[in-house]
């Protein structure tokens, strides 16, 4: 995992920024992510997902029980909208892949909540 502690400031239109955050998440079933196929996959989705949004992940990392993820986002997204959009579209593209995990999980949940 690479980290960038010097403070870079980006810009956008209307706006100057420089942002940092470092999250970690834990998946509601540790087993599921124990399976590589679906680990490799949540780092795709959240490096597709970064990529779509303008995030510079700084480092990523899917460990067998929790998720790092080192990044920037523009000003336009608060950290919880962030969070909430890897969260919510990597579960969404999981279950729609792997069913089976859907079926397995008690409340449809593929993340911890907080």
């Amino acid at each position: 995992m690479r980290h960038t502690y010097c403070m870079e400031l980006k810009r956008t239109r209307h706006a100057v920024y420089g942002t940092k955050y470092h999250s970690v998440w834990t998946p509601k079933y540790g087993e599921w992510i124990l399976r590589d196929d679906i680990r490799d996959r949540a780092k795709e989705i959240f490096e597709e997902i970064s990529k779509n949004n303008d995030f510079e992940e700084d480092g990523l990392e899917i460990a067998q029980d929790h998720v790092h993820i080192f990044l920037s986002n523009p000003p336009r997204y608060s950290i919880s909208k962030v969070v909430g959009m890897l969260n919510s579209i990597s579960a969404s593209v999981i279950f729609h892949e792997h069913p089976e995990v859907k079926k397995e999980l008690s409340g449809g949940e593929f993340w911890e909540d907080g």
